[in-house]
């Protein structure tokens, strides 16, 4: 879930956007709505208009748009490998993060993941966004695992081991200031996605 521009955006999506990468880089008590109104460069009253439920709906709406993002990263991801493989659908889900970290430092994380530690035991709507926008990735890759030929009921349970993996890892790698930990997970994962496929030869 690392961040692209505001390019071509409208002002109410530009505002979700900017509020998930302040999320990402200070949790959800980084995105206020001031904070989120400069960032877009919006002007203030806009997010009230946007956002009459405030911040609560600005970071809910952060969240389920960051479980698309990462969603709609698979197809992208796919499209990279000369052949799609289970290990190397991983290890391009991984890539981004170490790339993120090696250019620009290790200030930031998934914003879903961000929401969750702060919002998951007192903002039941939070915790019910965060959930939903796990399951939208899980869902993105448990397809694409199908599509290369795992069983339907083990893709999704190697989704949900490669998702844990890869947001146990950015925890590790923002903490020790490394992508030792990003590495080493797509290293001991890799054979083991592979082996879940099917030969249908």
């Amino acid at each position: 879930m690392a961040g692209e521009g505001t390019s071509r955006r409208g002002p109410r999506e530009r505002m979700v956007f900017s509020a998930a990468q302040l999320m990402r880089r200070g949790g959800v008590g980084a995105a206020g709505m001031r904070e989120v109104a400069a960032n877009a460069q919006a002007p203030r009253g806009s997010l009230q208009y946007y956002f009459p439920g405030g911040k609560e709906q600005l970071v809910n709406e952060a969240v389920t748009w960051g479980g698309r993002y990462a969603g709609n990263r698979v197809g992208r991801f796919l499209a990279a490998l000369p052949e799609p493989t289970p290990s190397g659908l991983f290890a391009e889900m991984v890539r981004q993060w170490t790339d993120e970290y090696q250019r620009d430092g290790f200030a930031g994380g998934c914003p879903v993941a961000a929401a969750t530690v702060d919002c998951a035991e007192s903002v039941a709507s939070t915790r019910k966004a965060a959930s939903g926008a796990f399951a939208t990735w899980t869902e993105s890759v448990a397809a694409a695992l199908t599509e290369m030929g795992v069983a339907p009921g083990r893709a999704e349970a190697l989704a949900t081991l490669m998702i844990s993996a890869l947001e146990g890892a950015i925890l590790l790698a923002r903490a020790e200031q490394d992508t030792r930990a990003l590495a080493t997970v797509v290293r001991e994962l890799g054979p083991l996605l592979d082996a879940a496929v099917m030969n249908t030869g």
